[in-house]
């Protein structure tokens, strides 16, 4: 099959309603990133010293040698910036997610056992700060199980999130066949949690975030000071509090590293963020975990039949009689690139439309003419399809007196002669009196306006019938 793994979709126009503890408007959740002493280095084992995410301006890696001022660099993070982002976080009263490296956790002791003491959530950063988008899977695979190993015996708990952060394309999955973690965040694509099936496991995806982020400091286009970040966090803080405020409640993660936001000049900013909102009723400062046990007992995952995942068989079966008496459209439909968007009422429609509107005029005359007259013959001999009937009868066609029977018979034999093709209308959007104006105002219409519109009514006709079947 052809099929088209990104979801482009997500929850739509119409997203949950998070239900935060509290009923809390907004959740602001602080990720601080601890890499310090897993980057590249080649006292590490690495090739090459590390290039990412430092003051160094167009650092670039150093094959085969250190790189003395990159690494005093994230030294700065695990001596000075760390203990600075501590103590702000602990007399703050918010606690953090921490996301942490197995290898620079296991060269940080004193730094682990203050981010346990204070009750912060130490998620997996995985093994090492590296790439991972040329690893053989095989290898990313034994890497993961290695982190969380080092992990363990590091922090005496597994992890229970887990950010890889330099990722390749296999991360999300192979972390997920683990079984083991509340929740993966190696995503950006929404501001509310979701679910994600991967074979048999349902996994819950937090995104993440590289914009509410002090990685900007670092990158180009970014901050420059510490009062930019706290403007791009106040104005992100204030649009998601507002549509909390208007019913539809929202995450703000923030995503920190030691070495970055915890210069004095760039802390600022922070430190200003945090007293701002603060100062707010209904905002929940919880940890990564905490949310991913709030979503997971209210919004707890159910699988549904999905069209894209759908067999020819099924596809055709549960869709082939949407355009009336013509299964070739779902046929070929079904051929095409289906993905999560066409999970939908909307999405399907769009597959089936598509596959109508490029259909030869010979094939789409046949599914007009497969159409029924309304309240005609087949009507009256109860040999409608499920579908017709159930319409016609919406309109109340389905009990005319004798003289509405006369006139709508009179008005069929009339259009039908002038056009070669039934008079269709959705008759769902109509009462009766309005089907009748309709009749009566497109008898005026030319042959080529006709077909056309009859054409968009078959496919208003579908477009119900759909959303009739994926209502709740």
């Amino acid at each position: 099959m052809n099929r088209y793994p990104r979801n482009m979709i997500g929850y739509g126009p119409n997203a949950p309603d998070a239900k935060w503890p509290g009923g809390a408007k907004v959740a602001v959740q602080f990720v601080l990133n601890y890499e310090e002493g897993g980057e590249n280095c080649i006292l590490h084992g690495d090739a090459a010293s590390e290039a990412f995410l430092s003051d160094i301006p167009g650092a670039a890696m150093w094959q085969g040698q250190r790189h003395w001022n990159m690494e005093s660099i994230y030294e700065y993070g695990a001596r000075a910036g760390f203990w600075r982002l501590h103590r702000l976080f602990t007399v703050a009263d918010i606690p953090v997610t921490i996301y942490g490296v197995a290898t620079a956790l296991a060269r940080s002791p004193e730094q682990v056992a203050a981010m346990k003491a204070a009750d912060w959530e130490i998620a997996s950063h995985g093994l090492k700060w590296v790439e991972h988008k040329d690893m053989p899977e095989e290898e990313e695979r034994a890497s993961i199980e290695e982190a969380i190993r080092l992990h363990t015996e590091v922090t005496g708990e597994p992890p229970r999130g887990w950010y890889t952060g330099r990722c390749s394309a296999n991360t999300v999955r192979l972390v997920a066949e683990q079984g083991s973690f509340d929740y993966v965040s190696d995503t950006y694509d929404d501001d509310l949690p979701y679910w994600l099936e991967v074979d048999d496991r349902d996994q819950l995806i937090i995104p993440y975030t590289l914009e509410a982020n002090d990685m900007r400091f670092a990158t180009a286009p970014g901050y420059i000071t510490g009062e930019q970040f706290y403007q791009y966090l106040k104005d992100a803080f204030d649009v998601l509090y507002a549509e909390g405020s208007e019913g539809a409640p929202k995450m703000l993660s923030i995503g920190l590293h030691c070495r970055l936001i915890g210069r004095p000049g760039k802390l600022a900013g922070l430190k200003k963020f945090i007293e701002y909102i603060q100062g707010f009723e209904g905002v929940w400062t919880p940890r990564r975990v905490e949310i991913a046990q709030h979503w997971a007992k209210t919004h707890p995952h159910k699988r549904i039949e999905r069209p894209s995942q759908m067999n020819k068989a099924r596809f055709v079966e549960k869709f082939g009689g949407v355009f009336e008496h013509s299964a070739w459209i779902a046929e070929r439909a079904h051929d095409r690139e289906l993905g999560p968007a066409h999970d939908t009422a909307v999405g399907v429609h769009s597959a089936l439309a598509r596959v109508f509107r490029i259909a030869s005029a010979e094939e789409r005359l046949g599914v007009l003419t497969a159409h029924p007259d309304l309240a005609g013959k087949l009507a009256a001999a109860k040999e409608l399809t499920a579908e017709s009937t159930s319409e016609q009868a919406s309109a109340g066609l389905d009990a005319l007196t004798a003289e509405e029977r006369e006139t709508f018979t009179s008005l069929n034999t009339a259009y039908t002669e002038k056009f070669g093709f039934p008079f269709i209308i959705a008759v769902r959007d109509h009462d009766k009196a309005d089907i009748l104006r309709a009749f009566q105002r497109r008898l005026e219409n030319d042959r080529d306006a006709e077909f056309g519109e009859a054409c968009r009514q078959v496919e208003r006709i579908a477009e119900l019938r759909l959303q009739e079947q994926f209502a709740p």
